[in-house]
Formats: structure tokens, C-alpha cells, sequence
């Protein structure tokens, strides 16, 4: 395994009927969208394995939505349950990070452009993941 595949970190944008995916190095403190997930139950997380076994991550990062003023709702219950059954599943440190207003810039990046929504959410995800090295680099 090359080396640099030891610090991988894969993120994602949870949805949940699609779950936006980005992949980053920490050194380098870039990311980068993949294609992202549109299933439900054991094919969701068959897909997630597929990423895994590929890009042998170190560590995963979840996108922990947040009303506006910072307090939790229903999907924030929901991305929860969804680090810790990764964390369960393939035995991976998960860190949560804040992904307000990541799904606007992602459509602000994609702007011009008419993309599918699975599109806005990988960007996303790397926008979470780009989030999570800024504020690790602080």
C-alpha cells in the first residue's frame, strides 16, 4: 500500500436518499468528489465498502447538518446513526463536522451548469472534507 493511502480520508455528504461522497490527503489539504451513492440499506453500505476497500482510508468524516443557528434537527439524528454504523462496519475512526451551507456552495460551485443533485452532493462532501482539514490546519 502506498504510503500516502495510510492518511486517505474519505467524507461524506449524508442524504437520505442520496449520500454525496469526496475523497482528500490531510498533507496536501485537498479533496476531491467521487461518485456518489444512490441506494438505501445493505446496497448503501456494499457501495460504502467498494470506496473503502479502494481507497484504504485512515480515518471518514460525516457532514453533521445543523439548522441555521446551530441546534440539531431530524437529519442530524439521522447522519449521527450513520457515523456510527460506519464506524461498526468498517472499524474506522468517523469524525462529524458542521456542513451548514455546504449543499448552497456546492450549487454555487456547479453554477452555469444544470447538475444532477447526486453532483451537488459530492461536492459537498468535499467541501465538508475541505472544511475538516481547515480546521484541523488552525
Amino acid at each position: 500500500m502506498p504510503e500516502t493511502a495510510a492518511r486517505t480520508i474519505l467524507a461524506f455528504d449524508f442524504g437520505i436518499k442520496r449520500i454525496g461522497v469526496a475523497v482528500g490527503e490531510p498533507e496536501v489539504r485537498t479533496a476531491h468528489p467521487l461518485p456518489g451513492i444512490a441506494a438505501a440499506g445493505d446496497a448503501r453500505f456494499a457501495a460504502i465498502g467498494r470506496l473503502v476497500a479502494q481507497w484504504r482510508p485512515a480515518r471518514l468524516v460525516v457532514g453533521l447538518p445543523l439548522a441555521a443557528n446551530g441546534s440539531p434537527h431530524d437529519t442530524t439524528q439521522r447522519a449521527m446513526r450513520f457515523a456510527r454504523q460506519l464506524r461498526g462496519r468498517f472499524r474506522l475512526p468517523v469524525e462529524l463536522v458542521d456542513e451548514r451551507y455546504t449543499s448552497v456552495e456546492a450549487t454555487q460551485r456547479l453554477r452555469g451548469r444544470r447538475p444532477p443533485k447526486l453532483a451537488i452532493d459530492s461536492v459537498a462532501a468535499q467541501l465538508i472534507l475541505e472544511q475538516y482539514f481547515d480546521e484541523r490546519a488552525a
